[in-house]
């Protein structure tokens, strides 16, 4: 495969540098002269000198051969959005990733349809919602491209669910994947049997969560 990495920071080196050794081609492209020159010394011919928001440093990087995938994942919202957007309007690239810094400008990303977004401040607050004890219903990942998400329910004590089989729930608008219970996790078959404090994972489309909260948690 080859990809283009736009930002040469932290998240940009990683991912270049997870690339190459999983055996990829790709071009890095970084517009600070200081970065670049350190990112040089590492990566030699497969760093350019350039901002990524430009035509022809895409060109150069070699967007038109064509890359397989075009990352973008800059320091700066406004620069990831119009290097995703060139990329699949411009250029057609078909799978482009990008950064989202700032949680409040993700209504934009989807705005303009870039299909494949990474925020960390979404994951780590994910992550601290799926530490709390007490929760109702978390979203943990949107497969945009596939218009789905996977969430985690925990099933409450007195809820319809509880003591019933998988095969038994009247569930329409959502699958369940996995049954947590005492830090063990199983596939969640028509077989298996819910219990209160089960941590349920469930895929469904977005907005069609009543089913799960009907079901899982205390009426």
């Amino acid at each position: 495969m080859f990809a283009i990495v736009a930002g040469g920071g932290k998240v940009g080196a990683n991912v270049a540098r997870t690339l190459l050794r999983r055996g990829h081609e790709l071009t890095l492209v970084e517009q600070r002269p200081d970065r670049y020159e350190r990112l040089e010394h590492e990566f030699e011919h497969q760093v350019q000198l350039g901002d990524a928001t430009e035509m022809f440093v895409l060109e150069r990087a070699g967007i038109a051969r064509p890359a397989e995938i075009v990352i973008a994942v800059t320091g700066d919202d406004e620069d990831n959005l119009v290097i995703g957007q060139l990329s699949r309007e411009r250029y057609r690239v078909e799978r482009v990733i990008a950064r989202v810094n700032d949680p409040r400008n993700q209504k934009v990303f989807d705005l303009l349809e870039i299909p494949q977004t990474v925020s960390a401040t979404q994951m780590v607050l994910g992550l601290i919602e799926h530490e709390v004890p007490a929760h109702e219903l978390i979203h943990l990942l949107e497969l945009k491209k596939e218009n789905l998400e996977i969430v985690e329910v925990e099933v409450e004590s007195g809820a319809p669910a509880a003591g019933k089989r998988v095969d038994e729930l009247a569930l329409e608008n959502a699958r369940l994947i996995s049954v947590l219970r005492d830090g063990k996790a199983e596939i969640a078959v028509g077989s298996t049997t819910l219990q209160a404090g089960d941590q349920v994972l469930a895929i469904l489309e977005p907005g069609q969560e009543d089913d799960l909260r009907r079901l899982l948690l205390k009426r």
